[in-house]
């Protein structure tokens, strides 16, 4: 090896032992054991995936998760196919939908609103069950900007769930009280999109 590639060689060993500190120094301060808040909002793709990854990721070590979609009620899910044949005894899942469409084709506030409250219900037992690890509430942030739920509800549920229990809520606009609830807000940002050139969603990859 020549003198110059030792000196790279060096100076990369240097680099990375830096920041091998920084990371251990940042380990060794997050001592706090509890259930989080994850938000994950922005005009961008990828919020439900990076949802429903957890889920995955939850299961995969025998965790009891429930999930509730708001909006997408009446899509078939490719996610929810496949983890719809797990063994229930051993990847403990609920997965419940609003069972309406998208609030632009049915125009019907009370209906949609009733539909959301179902929903809720079910919600707001799973973040009150000491047994349930994960709760993701997809497109929650529609649930609460059309008034269908009541906010002061919906926050002091979460707000009051067992202290082991995580929370991911998803969706576009995510007020500041979200914001300010939540441990982790990810906002994904939109640069380009297939369906703004005229691309349909592609089933397996958008759905």
């Amino acid at each position: 090896m020549s003198e110059s590639e030792n000196n790279k060689q060096q100076r990369h060993k240097e680099r990375m032992q830096a920041r091998k500190e920084i990371v251990d120094a940042g380990v060794a301060k997050a001592l706090e054991e509890r259930g989080i808040v994850i938000v994950y909002t922005g005009d961008g793709k990828g919020k439900t995936t990076a949802a429903v990854g957890t889920v995955t990721r939850a299961l995969g070590y025998g965790y009891k998760v429930v999930v509730g979609q708001f909006i997408k009620g009446v899509w078939e899910c490719g996610e929810k196919n496949l983890l719809s044949q797990l063994d229930p005894r051993k990847y403990p899942l609920q997965w419940y939908e609003m069972g309406t469409d998208f609030t632009w084709e049915t125009q019907d506030f009370a209906a949609d609103k009733a539909a959301a409250l179902a929903l809720w219900e079910k919600l707001k037992s799973a973040l009150a069950d000491n047994s349930v690890y994960l709760v993701v509430m997809d497109e929650l942030t529609y649930a609460l900007n059309y008034k269908w739920l009541d906010k002061s509800e919906v926050l002091e549920a979460i707000a009051n769930r067992p202290p082991e229990q995580s929370v991911i809520i998803t969706g576009r606009g995510a007020k500041q009280y979200l914001v300010d609830l939540a441990d982790t807000v990810t906002e994904m940002k939109s640069q380009k999109h297939a369906f703004e050139h005229g691309v349909s969603a592609r089933k397996g990859v958008e759905w």
